[in-house]
């Protein structure tokens, strides 16, 4: 359980990286296209980009510091409702492009549960 837990954290933590320091690299109108005025704001984007990027730092770095273990659990909880969001923006650009935050959100409740639960640091 525990190497499955760590590399499925290292994989997210990729993704997360990745994803939250392309919002600061890409247009923000590019990235905002078809998206609900409400949420299409370049301080918003940079925003969750932050959030993406510590949250990635935070499934790894508290278990390879072995400083605060405890905030890996909820780094995942945090990811796991900006995929919430996520998914909900996407659905009405069709469930194929919903799928991916969805299971990605699923993914990180896992490591969440499992690292609090199953397999603690």
């Amino acid at each position: 359980m525990k190497k499955t837990l760590w590399t499925l954290q290292i994989l997210l933590s990729l993704l997360f990286l990745f994803a939250g320091g392309a919002k600061f690299f890409m247009p923000v109108d590019q990235m905002t296209q078809g998206m609900p005025p409400a949420i299409a704001s370049a301080g918003f984007i940079h925003f969750i980009g932050v959030c993406e990027v510590l949250g990635g730092l935070g499934l790894v770095l508290p278990g390879l510091l072995k400083i605060k273990p405890g905030l890996t659990p909820l780094a995942a909880l945090g990811l796991v409702i900006i995929m919430i969001g996520a998914t909900w923006v996407s659905i009405p650009k069709g469930a194929a492009m919903a799928i991916f935050p969805l299971v990605t959100g699923i993914l990180a409740a896992f490591v969440g549960y499992g690292r609090w639960r199953l397999a603690p640091l």
